[in-house]
């Protein structure tokens, strides 16, 4: 089996109000479901810092108020169908409006960028929200 260890993956939930961003995935594992912005811990960065420059990449956008969730804000995430294992790290975010609204910065890996209401996500979503689902998460508690 040799030397495959899990990759940590941070997601950023932007709050805006009463909805949060989501990305239509391309190109990338889940492609076609929907995500929030984020992707790889780099060595020496923290969640923090990465959920900064992950959002910015994407979308163009600063956050605010980097945050870990009040409870359980990671998942075990394997898809098997990609041989890929993901320990998912989930920071909460304000949105500031100062930043204008997302644009899609990467084409090649999101298709678009809308704000969605946390009981009314689109589908389908991407494997480490639906397991953060299952663990009854909600942002605004």
């Amino acid at each position: 089996m040799g030397d495959k260890r899990p990759k940590v993956g941070v997601g950023v939930i932007i709050i805006n109000g009463n909805r949060i961003l989501m990305g239509k995935r391309k190109n990338a594992h889940g492609e076609g479901s929907w995500s929030f912005p984020g992707g790889h811990l780099k060595f020496n960065e923290t969640p923090e810092e990465c959920a900064r420059r992950e959002t910015f990449e994407e979308t163009g956008l600063k956050v605010k108020n980097v945050r870990i969730g009040t409870f359980t804000t990671y998942t075990n995430d394997i898809f098997e169908k990609e041989g890929k294992h993901y320990i998912t790290l989930f920071m909460l975010s304000d949105y500031d409006p100062s930043s204008g609204e997302p644009k899609v910065m990467e084409p090649e890996k999101c298709e678009k960028w809308e704000w969605f209401e946390w009981n009314s996500l689109p589908k389908p979503l991407f494997l480490p929200i639906q397991n953060l689902l299952k663990q009854k998460y909600n942002p605004s508690k």
